[in-house]
């Protein structure tokens, strides 16, 4: 009895352990996957950020306004969005498929709002993984002037030493 039960049983693991090994598989690829999408858009943000400082930092030294909450440069729309364009251009952007510049905006005069897209696609097809996914990123920087120490106008008159 006991030779017929050991018998039976032989080649009974093997399905088993390739199922398992093709769920693992799977597994694998997914995390992979996400793991690229996810890397992927941390670098289209870097993207995006960098263009935003750009656009933020875009405004003519005679446009700065001084008033009641401190000194304030004026950002217009079109010199945010020609100050990306031009960022854009220069920047080495290896690795994105289909990127575009969705916009580049001055939501308040003082900062600079900057939409990138690109197409991302996983390393390697999985069934279970979209094949194209668009992805899309917004950064915001905003300008800021500030007066050197020392620089404002100083109460009662003389040298500072004396």
């Amino acid at each position: 009895m006991s030779g017929r039960t050991r018998r039976g049983d032989n080649g009974s693991t093997l399905p088993l352990i390739l199922v398992f090994g093709m769920l693992a598989l799977v597994l694998v690829l997914v995390v992979a996957a996400a793991t690229d999408l996810y890397l992927a858009r941390k670098r289209l943000f870097t993207l995006a950020d960098g263009a935003a400082l750009v656009g933020a930092e875009s405004f003519r030294l005679d446009e700065v306004r001084s008033g009641p909450e401190g000194v304030r440069p004026a950002l217009s729309s079109d010199e945010v969005r020609a100050a990306v364009t031009d960022y854009l251009a220069d920047e080495p952007i290896d690795g994105f498929d289909g990127l575009r510049l969705e916009a580049a905006t001055t939501p308040d005069g003082r900062s600079a709002a900057v939409t990138l897209s690109a197409e991302w696609r996983p390393p390697v097809p999985v069934p279970f993984v979209p094949g194209d996914v668009r992805i899309e990123t917004t950064a915001t920087a905003r300008a800021v002037v500030s007066r050197p120490p020392g620089s404002g106008a100083r109460s009662g008159g003389g040298s500072p030493g004396g």
